[in-house]
C-alpha cells in the first residue's frame, strides 16, 4: 500500500507532465476557458440562458445551479483553502504565457472546479440535456486548471468532489428542511 508521500509524488509528476505535454487542444482553448470560468461568468451566463428559454424547468435548473455553485465556493474558497495551505505548482514548470494572473491563494482545492462541478451536478437532475452541456464545460475547466499550472490533479479532483457534494446538499436541503418542520 502506498504512502501519502507516494500520492503527493505521483500528483506532482502527473501535474508536471500535463503542464508540459498535455493535450494541445487544452492549451488552445485554455485562455477562453479561464476567462469564462473567472468569477463564475460561464455559470451565471448558463443560468441566465436556462432561465430565459427553459420555462419552469430552466428556472429551477438555474436556481439549483446557482445555489450549488455558491455553496461550493463557500466551502472551497471560504473554508477548505483556509484549512489546507498548499503551494501552487512551481512557476518554472509553467509556460510564461500561463503565469500572468496566476492566483496566489492555496492550490487545494480548486475553487473553479468546485463551482463548475457543483453547477453541473445541480442542473443535471432537473434538466439532463442542459446538465450534460454543463458537465462538458466543467470537465474542460478542470483540465484547464491543471494544464495551465494553476493546480495539481488532486486539487482538481478534490474541487470536483466538493462541487458534487455541494450539488447533493442543495438537492437534499428542501427534503431535510421539510422533515425538520414536520
Amino acid at each position: 500500500m502506498g504512502t501519502m508521500a507516494d500520492l503527493r509524488d505521483g500528483d506532482r509528476r502527473l501535474a508536471r507532465w500535463v503542464i508540459a505535454r498535455g493535450p494541445s487542444w487544452v492549451r488552445r482553448v485554455a485562455p477562453a476557458v479561464e476567462e469564462a470560468a473567472e468569477h463564475t461568468k460561464v455559470w451565471w451566463a448558463a443560468a441566465a440562458v436556462m432561465a430565459a428559454v427553459g420555462g419552469w424547468r430552466g428556472r429551477t435548473a438555474a436556481a439549483a445551479g446557482i445555489a450549488a455553485m455558491a455553496t461550493a465556493e463557500l466551502f472551497s474558497n471560504g473554508v477548505a483553502k483556509q484549512l489546507f495551505r498548499r503551494r501552487r505548482p512551481p512557476q518554472e514548470w509553467v509556460p510564461a504565457e500561463d503565469l500572468q494572473d496566476r492566483p496566489d491563494s492555496s492550490s487545494f482545492p480548486s475553487g473553479h472546479t468546485a463551482a463548475a462541478f457543483a453547477f453541473a451536478g445541480a442542473v443535471t437532475p432537473v434538466w439532463p440535456a442542459a446538465g450534460a452541456a454543463c458537465a462538458v464545460s466543467a470537465l474542460t475547466v478542470a483540465a484547464e486548471r491543471v494544464h495551465s499550472g494553476a493546480h495539481y490533479p488532486l486539487d482538481v479532483a478534490a474541487g470536483g468532489a466538493l462541487g458534487l457534494a455541494a450539488a447533493a446538499l442543495v438537492r437534499a436541503a428542501p427534503r431535510l428542511l421539510w422533515r425538520r418542520v414536520l
